[in-house]
């Protein structure tokens, strides 16, 4: 099941490494969509906006976990591409002490500061009471994301994406079944939704661990290995806190455009939470493939294979591009249907402004789909810095121009859902300009490109 990506053809490696990440994340993108789904046909539209608006919160929150777990990724996967395996169970014992300590105290402030976040959200009185109640809940399952995404790091590394699949395919399909038997067997409502998407995180992420530490020897450590260098504590950082620092960032912009998105009341807000899940499964994809991308940059980069690096990256671009383009159509095309699938028929002002956003974003996939290419690759080549600026410019242009065009009375809630795009394409190009200006620049000091 391992993968060296240091061999045999350029994208078949890379697709074959892919694949099983895409559908992994479709997967674990099931967890919330299917509260969503179930509870907006079988609750109502305010517990649709509850549960939906949960969503953006946990994605901000998660995605700290996340990113420290992709930065230690990467090393792991230098290490890989070295051989080091000495190196490889330092960088293990380092990051994961480091990132479970921040599990805690993020898990800590979540609770404390719960009605907190709530009034930062902006959320309507009418939503107050069903959001808490989810939650509060859905914060148990924190641990379990670090737990999921930390092995599925670590297994990724060394090539193996197919083992996160098949942990995160049986948590899926428990979620499902779970929320029917919770929402309508046990007519438990948001909370049960939230019980059944707990209880999955669970299952995913210490099955995944079991399995590491049993079937992976090399992953084992001893005591002897928790002589941690300040030198490899350096690198973890520098790679995972900047990772970090550029998911977190990312979401926090989507959060402040959530807080954004609910003053303009529960119709808007079901809207947003139905139209960002589609939005989210379609390009989802290109973002696992970005990530796979960096996973091979990576390696080939700790191997010194500087052409493979030039032929990935050419076959990378290419493949994302074609991928967004039929995506984009596809969404165009099936904005209604697919808004249908969260929303009643009757609820008409939902779906239509749902519709709405999926028009504009579905237009521009292409521009998402580079901007993760280029995350991917800043991150693999040890600059994670270069990421979070692009990161920055995305999501910055995207929060000041929504609040300044939605408070135009002509433009409005539409004003937000524009300065998406432009925020995507403002850092495509901001980050294509630093990769050929840093070529150049490489070029003339006769120095290894990148």
């Amino acid at each position: 099941m391992n993968e060296n990506l240091t061999k045999g053809p350029v994208m078949g490696s890379m697709l074959r490494f892919a694949l099983p990440m895409i559908l992994g994340n479709l997967l674990q993108q099931c967890y919330n969509v299917a509260d969503t789904l179930i509870v907006g046909q079988f609750i109502g539209p305010d517990a649709l906006a509850a549960v939906g608006s949960s969503f953006t919160l946990m994605t901000f929150l998660t995605s700290i976990l996340l990113g420290l777990c992709m930065g230690s990724g990467a090393v792991f996967s230098i290490r890989c591409g070295q051989g080091d395996e000495k190196g490889l169970k330092e960088g293990i014992c380092a990051s994961f002490l480091m990132i479970a300590s921040l599990t805690v105290v993020l898990n800590t402030l979540a609770f404390v500061f719960i009605d907190t976040i709530l009034t930062f959200l902006k959320v309507p009185d009418e939503i107050w009471g069903l959001m808490r109640d989810y939650l509060v809940v859905i914060f148990y399952g924190i641990a379990a994301t670090f737990l999921y995404n930390y092995f599925a790091s670590l297994l990724r590394a060394i090539g193996n994406s197919v083992i996160p699949l098949i942990f995160l395919a049986i948590s899926a399909v428990l979620n499902i079944v779970l929320d029917l038997w919770f929402v309508l067997g046990l007519d438990r409502g948001v909370v049960g939704a939230a019980e059944a998407t707990v209880i999955s995180q669970y299952v995913s992420g210490v099955g995944i661990a079991i399995y590491t530490w049993m079937c992976c020897p090399q992953f084992r450590v001893r005591p002897r290995d928790f002589q941690i260098r300040l030198s490899c504590v350096r690198e973890i950082a520098s790679f995972s806190i900047l990772t970090c620092v550029q998911q977190s960032v990312m979401n926090l912009g989507i959060l402040l455009v959530q807080g954004l998105v609910n003053s303009f009341g529960p119709t808007v807000m079901a809207a947003f939470a139905a139209a960002v899940k589609i939005d989210s499964f379609a390009y989802m994809p290109v973002q696992d493939f970005g990530n796979a991308f960096s996973t091979f940059i990576a390696q080939n980069y700790g191997a010194g294979k500087e052409e493979r690096i030039r032929q990935g990256l050419k076959g990378a671009i290419i493949t994302a591009l074609i991928f967004c383009i039929i995506i984009s159509a596809g969404v165009w095309i099936l904005a209604k249907p697919l808004m249908l699938l969260f929303v009643s028929p009757e609820e008409t002002a939902i779906i239509s402004e749902g519709i709405r956003y999926l028009h504009i974003e579905g237009a521009f996939y292409c521009g998402i789909g580079c901007l993760f290419l280029l995350y991917g690759l800043y991150r693999a080549l040890g600059k994670p810095g270069m990421s979070v600026v692009l990161t920055v410019i995305s999501l910055g242009t995207r929060v000041v121009l929504a609040y300044l065009l939605s408070s135009i009375p002509a433009i409005g809630v539409v004003g937000i859902w524009w300065a998406v795009p432009i925020g995507w394409f403002l850092a495509d190009g901001a980050g294509l300009f630093y990769y050929v200006y840093s070529q150049r620049r490489q070029k003339s000091k006769a120095e290894v490109p990148f």
